[in-house]
Parts: C-alpha cells; structure tokens; sequence
C-alpha cells in the first residue's frame, strides 16, 4: 500500500505483508479481525471496546483504509481503527542532497496527511496534547487530535469526525477516527471510547 503524503519528494510507503497488500487497495475487501489483533500485538497496543459499543465490519472507500470499526448501539457515533506499525513503513527519497527521514519522526506529517484526507475541506483545528497527558491517555510519547467535516468519500453516513493520533517510538502510530453528527450528543461516548487503543506498558 502506497499512502499518506507526498512532500518534499517524500513518498511514505507503508507496507503490511505481501499476502495483505491487496485488502489495503480502495475497492477491495478490508483487513480481517485476525489482521487487527496481528497489527496490535506487533506494534505493542492493547484494544478495550468500550460499553454498549459493537463492532461492525469496515467499508471499503476510496480515502483511507481501516482495520477495525465500532458503532454505538443508540447509532450517534462510529468509531475506526487505523494501525500503522513502524516496521513496516519503508520512505521512498529521492532527494541526493538530504538523508532520507527516520520513520519514527515522521508522526507530525502523517497526521497532517491524514486530517487532509478525511477532511472535506474547511478549517481543521488540531493540537498535540501535552507530553503528560499523552503518556497517562495513551502510554504514547506524542498524541494530537483535530476535528473536521468528514469527506464523504469516507463516510456518507456522518458529517463530522474528531481523529486521534497517537505514536510510540520504534512500536507504531496509530489513529483512532471518530464519526457523528452531533457533538454534544456524541461527546459522552468520545469520552468513554477516547482510550480504547492505547500503548501496552512494555
């Protein structure tokens, strides 16, 4: 899978196996349960599904590839899963007067990328949460969240989402993409599912 951003003659190509390349192409069928819980134990994470959450089988679209999703039972509020493990990203650079960049600073330009993505254009306000409170959250040493109009290309059923990033020296980066379309609504089940994908302590 070719993703997120291409900067600076900066190709990022994130790779998950040759046998699952193709479940990472838009059209295709997505990663399964095991794909998931494979990408968890490789990049040190851990999955708690909050209460009254279920999960639901991802949809193939033209955006962003998903390994997991969840919906609350009353319907306010879908939440997807994205696992990017730093071992297999591989940078393509071919700029000959620079190094190429180590993949584990990468986390600030993917984030970007990807709120570009989902985003449907418009203003996309998002800050890195403090260094404290990303450990205590998420076990993480970098986190950040911004909010947008969701592309509907990604999802026609909801028009806002709040994206989590949340990356891990040397272990992985990974997001956690929250859809609704009301924000006073869905805030109590933000809370509660904020951090279902976290950081083991290892």
């Amino acid at each position: 899978m070719k993703l997120i951003a291409m900067r600076n003659c900066l190709v990022i190509v994130l790779l998950l196996s040759s046998s699952a390349t193709s479940l990472y192409t838009p059209g295709l069928a997505q990663a399964s349960s095991s794909l998931f819980q494979q990408l968890i134990n490789e990049s040190g994470l851990r999955f708690s599904s909050p209460p009254e959450f279920t999960d639901i089988q991802p949809v193939s679209n033209p955006v962003l590839q998903y390994e997991h999703a969840i919906r609350h039972t009353t319907g306010e509020i879908e939440v997807r899963f994205v696992i990017r493990p730093i071992g297999r990203i591989t940078i393509d650079y071919n700029d000959p007067h620079n190094a190429s960049p180590e993949p584990n600073h990468l986390f600030p330009l993917l984030f970007e990328s990807l709120i570009n993505e989902l985003s449907d254009g418009g203003n996309t306000p998002n800050k890195a949460y403090p260094q404290e409170q990303a450990k205590k959250l998420f076990n993480a040493n970098w986190a950040a969240a911004s909010v947008f109009d969701v592309n509907p290309d990604f999802s026609s059923a909801y028009s806002q989402g709040l994206l989590i990033g949340i990356h891990r020296d040397g272990q992985a980066d990974a997001y956690t993409i929250f859809l609704f379309n009301d924000y006073s609504r869905a805030k109590p089940y933000i809370n509660s599912a904020l951090s279902s994908l976290s950081f083991t302590s290892r």
